[in-house]
């Protein structure tokens, strides 16, 4: 045992990774549809791991958490910017309102109840399950003016009071805004009708309803038939073909074209004839349906063989942005482009008709080469997979931002700043918003972009358990279990009025309604049980714009919270 304590204590590094690589496994395990998620776990190892009493050198946590912090500002800065001047700001102003609730109800309880700074901050993050509101909090913890024994006090207290309330956070929302809040809306079947009702709208579109639109996770499949129908006894062009399926709500094209044993190349004008073999492309549930006006179905491995490209683009320009879904496809140059998916703020929403198109968003589409070339620099900048993060962009930003968040005022003799670690994240939300002006520069793949967020504020979590270790079941002690009603409370009082608000005040439909508390309150374990309860995906579409508005008001709220209890 001695051996074990000595190796740990000498080298505190391989004590964080013991934590993390713990933690991650122990956070993967579910028991029905409960987990306790990966940060929970993390800090409850590192508690158990901080049991040998082990220093840990105090830079490694501040870096760690400020890489995670622009990481995040990064991710959803586009939609931050954007959603202040689109005609989402009734849900940046319900975001806002939800944000000031959560705050407000979670400082009346702390002061009703007495707690110090540290309990406050540690009741905030656990109820509302922000927890990077813990480093927010310990960096502006550590400019107040208190005797240094009071801050180290308050700074351990945080991980104790976080832990009791974090899980009914979690499962509480979960359950407050996926089972409770459509019986609030006029019961669950009434919501799943509107929802559907929501759906139809969004995919109605001139032509009736495309079903390539419906869901974008289904692939894009090509297949091959052999022309031999009668309607095929007058030669038809290319555009005919493709003018009859689409006349039929269906949009596939002809790609591929075999014309007297000879593979040619396909243009709107040329002539189709019996004999003739074509490969029509389209999402999955469209051409796997009848095509016997074509011909039969046959398997060519020369025909089926032909490049074509699958790639990310980021929407910038102009002439895209603003548009509906079924506009963009009307242009010219998205003749044979299908969109596979779309992602705003990182999340993947439905791909309908409907869904207007905004600055940022990340869409992924497919096609034959030359017709992919030609679309995608008309839609953005092409982010082509690539595994190089630009270093100098995040080094140089977090400094900026770190030396904005320094910059300290005095407002009555009480210091107010920012804080490096809240610096970071503006500095992330500017820097996201400024490569969407310029996207040559500031690319951090999406891989990367996951690693600097989980390793990121784990890292941190990890240091924050292992040191907290010690005095963590004192501190049990200390908050007893009125720690985990305050929690109950902080967590259920935001979220039932904010499904009152979004309902009365903002008139929003019900499923946007439990996306944007869902998204206010940066929950994606709420927006799962949201969209399984109504068997849709539409809750996303309220998601989004709310979680760019959240996760930075939220995390900001450290500071607010520490200066109102000190």
């Amino acid at each position: 045992m001695e051996t074990i304590l000595h190796f740990f204590r000498t080298y505190p590094e391989m004590a964080i990774f013991l934590t993390i690589g713990i933690g991650f496994w122990i956070g993967q395990l579910k028991y029905k549809s409960f987990t306790l998620g990966t940060v929970t776990s993390v800090l409850l190892v590192g508690v158990l791991v901080g049991q040998m009493d082990i220093a840990i050198p105090g830079p490694i946590k501040s870096v760690f958490f400020l890489l995670f912090l622009f990481v995040i500002g990064y991710s959803v800065g586009p939609q931050f910017f954007q959603s202040l001047r689109s005609d989402g700001i009734h849900q940046v102003i319900f975001a806002c309102v939800l944000c000031v609730l959560c705050l407000v109800v979670t400082v009346v309880i702390a002061k009703i109840l007495g707690y110090n700074p540290g309990e406050a901050i540690g009741l905030f993050a656990g109820a509302q399950t922000i927890s990077a509101v813990i480093g927010v909090g310990t960096d502006t913890i550590n400019t107040l003016g208190a005797s240094a024994a009071d801050k180290q006090a308050w700074i351990n207290i945080m991980p104790v009071c976080y832990a009791v309330t974090y899980i009914f956070g979690t499962i509480g929302s979960a359950y407050i805004l996926g089972t409770l809040g459509p019986k609030l809306l006029g019961g669950i079947d009434k919501v799943r009708k509107e929802t559907k009702e929501l759906e139809e709208q969004l995919q109605k579109s001139s032509i009736g309803e495309d079903p390539a639109f419906v869901d974008a996770n289904r692939p894009v499949v090509f297949r091959a038939y052999k022309v031999d129908t009668n309607w095929f006894d007058t030669p038809r062009s290319v555009s005919e073909i493709e003018g009859k399926m689409q006349s039929m709500g269906r949009r596939i094209f002809v790609d591929r074209v075999r014309i007297d044993g000879k593979i040619v190349e396909e243009t709107p004008d040329l002539k189709i004839k019996k004999g003739d073999e074509i490969v029509l492309s389209g999402r999955r549930e469209t051409v796997i349906q009848d095509e016997s006006w074509v011909g039969e179905e046959i398997n060519d491995p020369e025909l089926l063989t032909f490049p074509v490209e699958s790639i990310m683009v980021l929407l910038t320009k102009k002439t895209a942005c603003g548009m509906t879904v079924e506009e963009l496809r009307r242009q010219k140059f998205m003749h044979g482009i299908l969109i596979k998916s779309i992602k705003r703020s990182g999340v993947e929403i439905p791909v309908l008709p409907g869904l207007k198109l905004q600055t940022g968003d990340l869409l992924q589409i497919m096609g034959m080469t030359r017709e992919v070339s030609t679309a995608a620099p008309l839609l953005g900048y092409i982010d082509r997979p690539t595994n190089k993060t630009d270093l100098i962009f995040v080094g140089l930003g977090i400094l900026i931002g770190g030396i904005v968040g320094a910059l300290t005022l005095r407002l009555g003799g009480i210091p107010i700043s920012l804080s490096t670690s809240g610096g970071a994240l503006i500095a992330g939300l500017f820097f996201g918003w400024l490569r969407t002006k310029h996207p040559t520069f500031g690319r951090i793949p999406e891989p990367a972009v996951w690693i600097l967020n989980n390793l990121g504020l784990n890292m941190f979590i990890a240091v924050i358990g292992i040191t907290a270790g010690p005095t963590f079941l004192e501190g049990i002690k200390e908050a007893g279990f009125m720690l985990f009603v305050a929690g109950v409370l902080a967590t259920s009082i935001p979220l039932l009025l904010g499904i009152w608000v979004g309902n009365k005040i903002f008139k929003f439909h019900p499923a946007i309604n439990l996306g944007c508390n869902a998204g206010s309150r940066t929950t994606t374990a709420a927006l799962g049980a949201i969209q399984e309860s109504l068997d849709s995906t539409i809750p996303a579409l309220g998601y989004t714009v709310t979680y760019a508005i959240g996760n930075t008001l939220l995390i900001l709220w450290g500071v607010v919270i520490v200066l109102f209890m000190s």
